[in-house]
Order: structure tokens, then C-alpha cells, then sequence
């Protein structure tokens, strides 16, 4: 159903509202670094058993080393409460790097906090600090790795010749060229010490396992949080197409040029045979979590895109009219699903994120549509330099601007998506979830 003039200025539906804001709290239950590892571990004597679909892992500790746990990420403190939780008296102590707010009450291990996501001075000491709390290890040592998305940003150790302002400029114009967090991340990984598996020889010789949440497609463990435990795979070649690709090559100074442009270590492509991997969750786990939350609900559901990575124009367009398709057919209550993370290009000087800026698009595609609404998040409860993790958006939204004196396509045209959702009241505002895995999209037509 569609209506037009002055008939257009529908209120927002609670309902809807309420019904997304449901989905999305279930899909963010399901993925928790700290319910995931209470639910799916234990300690038994000597070994840690991870059990979840079929799969187990039993990890062999070393009764005569001590049991250590680092971490880096936006949600690597719930992971870490986890394990804090199941290791119990057994855990000797640990270091980890959090983004400004997304801390845990921990009892053994500390945290440091510092900046995302372009990386700070804070970053650059606790980093050191990790290496430092490293130094130590033998080879009857074990070690926790705890790394979400965010990990990036927040460990920081330049490699030689490049100071921390290059790389944090470096990150700055990658993020506004339009390039995708892994592309973003095989640059990273070349400018750094830790980055790229060079963690690992921090930890040698102890023995590692690495429990990631994953905010990657494919899962690539070289890519999730720039693989600090994985030795990394790519080529001076691949990293100096990512610049051209984008135009940005120009605006790169000589030592991170040098530094891109060194040949790989052909012993840095073996994998170290004393560490492990573990990926606890994805987006999949999310959007099916999301799916059985809308199916109780009894809501028909359908997944309108599982691996969503292209413009962030474009993908909210694609999505709109799929809602929009739904709510003019007619049928049974529905709810559309999407999950990934997509490319936002910044022109403007306004404030925002790829999932307000998504819904945004999404009104203008969805104006006078009536009894339908969206909700685009990030699952990490932050999204861009704002405290939303997303907005609301639906058939009303851009009336109910319009009356209220604010131009949709101005604040689009300015990346202004924040102030143009907070003046509405239709900001998703959570804080810190304690997990991260890429963006969800859910639309719901009763």
C-alpha cells in the first residue's frame, strides 16, 4: 500500500519499531564473546574443550607453564570475561587493548584503552606493554588470543621508518577513499610489527590459540583484525594495486611506499605449528539467530543478502526496494534480513556512519510507504565517529523531516546522517555489545 500528498505523513509505527529493535537484540545475544565462551567451553584437568555443531577442540595446556591471555578488539573484553569465567584460579594474568568504552569488569587481566579508528599514542603504549608482558615466555607457556574486529586499529607498533602519525593519516585516507576493510587491512598489516602473524614472535615459544569473532567475509583469519597470530599472505604487488585502485598512491609519503614495497620473507608464509585458530562467530550465527528470533515472532522471514559488501548507496537501495516490494504485494507479516558491511565513500563534512547513512538512503526509497520499517546497525554498537549504532528508518521518515525543516538528500549530500536521525529521535543508540560481527540490516512489513 501506498499513499501520497498530504496523506503521506504517517507517525512511526511502535510496533515496528519494537519488533526490530527484538530481532536485533537476539542476533546480538547469540554472537557475545563471553556467552560464547561460557556456553560452548570448559576446563578439563589439563585441556580446554570447545564444543559447538559437531565440532571438538580439545587444546592441551601445559600443566608445567603458566596460562596467559592477551587480546585486542571492540569486543575482546567479553571474549576475555569468558574465559576468565571458565579458566578460572588457572589463569596467571593478561594484557588487552579495548576501543575507549567497550570494557568488562576483569579480575585477572588488564585492560588498556585506546583510540579507533585511527590509531593512537594510547594504542602505541599498550601494544608495547603487551610485547613487554611477552617477553618472558617459554615453551611450556599457553597463551589465550583474544581478537575481534577493531584489532586493527588498536594494536600499534609502526614498522621501522614510519611514525604513528603516517600510519594513523595512512588509515585516514583509506577510510574516506572507499576502500574495504580488507584492503584496508593488507596495507595495515605491511607497516607494522604485530600485525600480519608478527605476534607470534612475541609469543614464541609458547604455544598460542587464537579465538576470534569474527567481522571479515569468508572468515579469512589473516584478515580478522590483520591476522596479528597469522602469518601474512600477501605481496608487496597486492598492496601497491589497493593505493592505484583508489587514486591514492600520490598521497602516500616515501617511508610507507618503502615499507609497502618490501619483498616477503618466504619463511613468514609457513604457518607456525604452534598455533591454533578458532572462530567462534560470524554474521551467519547472527542472521540465523535474527531469522529464529522473526520465525517465533511468526513472522515470514527471507535473507535478502548474506554477504553485503558493495556501495552503501547502492546496497540500501537494493534492500528498500525489496521492502518496498513486500509491503505493496501484500501477504503474511514479513521480515527481510541482510547482513556484511558495505563501502561508504565520505565527501561531506557532516557526521554519521555507513548504517545511518544507509538508512537514510533507505527513507528516501521508502517514502509513503505505510506499515513497514527498517533498522540498519552495526552489531558492534558503534558506527563511524558517532555514539548510534545505526537509525530507524520507514515510510514516514523523510515527511516527518521535511515538516520538521531538514532536507533528506542536504544531509545525504553532507554525510549529515547522524543529525539528521537525531533530530527525528530515530537513532539506534546500545553501547558496547561485546561482539562485532560486521552490520545487520532487518526489515520488517506487518
Amino acid at each position: 500500500m501506498q499513499v501520497t500528498g498530504e496523506q503521506a505523513i504517517i507517525e512511526p509505527t511502535d510496533r515496528n519499531r519494537a519488533t526490530l529493535k527484538h530481532i536485533y537484540d537476539a542476533a546480538i545475544d547469540a554472537v557475545r564473546g563471553e556467552s560464547l565462551i561460557r556456553s560452548r567451553s570448559r576446563l578439563e584437568e589439563n585441556n580446554w574443550i570447545y564444543e559447538h555443531d559437531g565440532e571438538r577442540i580439545s587444546w592441551p595446556i601445559d600443566p608445567a607453564g603458566a596460562i596467559v591471555a592477551i587480546g585486542a578488539g571492540k569486543a575482546t573484553a567479553s571474549i576475555l570475561a569468558g574465559l576468565e569465567a571458565v579458566l578460572g584460579d588457572r589463569l596467571d594474568g593478561g594484557r588487552a587493548i579495548i576501543k575507549q568504552g567497550h570494557g568488562e569488569a576483569l579480575k585477572r587481566i588488564e585492560l588498556r584503552e585506546a583510540g579507533h579508528p585511527i590509531p593512537d599514542a594510547r594504542g602505541a603504549a599498550a601494544t608495547a606493554e603487551m610485547l613487554e608482558f611477552l617477553r618472558d615466555l617459554g615453551p611450556h607457556d599457553n597463551v589465550f588470543v583474544a581478537l575481534t574486529g577493531g584489532a586493527s586499529a588498536l594494536l600499534v607498533a609502526p614498522a621501522d621508518g614510519i611514525t604513528l602519525a603516517e600510519k594513523a593519516h595512512v588509515t585516514d585516507i583509506l577510510l574516506a577513499s572507499g576502500a574495504n576493510i580488507s584492503e584496508i587491512n593488507t596495507i595495515r598489516k605491511r607497516l607494522s610489527k604485530v600485525k600480519g602473524g608478527h605476534l607470534l614472535d612475541a609469543i614464541s615459544p609458547a604455544r598460542s590459540i587464537t579465538l576470534m569473532i569474527s567481522d571479515v567475509p569468508g572468515n579469512d583469519v589473516a584478515m580478522i583484525g590483520s591476522g596479528p597470530t597469522y602469518r601474512d599472505p600477501s605481496t608487496p604487488q597486492e598492496a601497491l594495486a589497493i593505493l592505484e585502485r583508489y587514486g591514492v598512491m600520490d598521497k602516500m609519503s616515501a617511508p610507507i611506499l618503502a615499507a609497502l614495497r618490501q619483498p616477503v620473507d618466504p619463511a613468514a608464509r609457513i604457518a607456525d605449528d604452534r598455533a591454533e585458530h578458532v572462530v567462534l562467530a560470524d554474521s551467519h550465527t547472527s542472521l540465523a539467530a535474527a531469522q529464529s528470533a522473526a520465525s517465533a515472532m511468526g513472522y515470514v522471514t527471507r535473507i535478502v543478502d548474506a554477504h553485503m559488501h558493495m556501495d552503501t548507496h547502492e546496497a540500501a537501495r537494493r534492500f528498500a526496494a525489496e521492502v518496498r516490494q513486500v509491503a505493496e504485494r501484500g501477504g503474511p507479516p514479513t521480515v527481510l534480513l541482510a547482513a556484511g558491511e558495505t563501502t561508504l565513500k565520505v565527501t561531506g563534512s557532516g557526521r554519521g556512519g555507513r548504517n545511518q547513512e544507509f538508512a537514510l538512503v533507505a527513507a528516501i526509497a521508502l517514502e509513503g510507504v505505510v506499515n513497514a520499517a527498517i533498522l540498519s546497525s552495526g552489531t558492534d554498537g558503534t558506527d563511524g565517529p558517532t555514539d548510534a549504532a545505526g537509525a530507524f528508518a520507514d515510510g514516514s521518515t523523510i515527511a516527518r523531516a521535511r515538516g520538521a525543516g531538514i532536507s533528506a538528500p542536504q544531509s545525504l549530500a553532507d554525510n549529515d546522517s547522524n543529525s539528521f536521525f537525531a533530530a527525528l529521535g530515530d537513532l539506534h543508540v546500545t553501547g558496547p555489545t561485546g561482539t562485532n560481527v560486521m552490520d545487520l540490516v532487518i526489515g520488517v512489513v506487518n
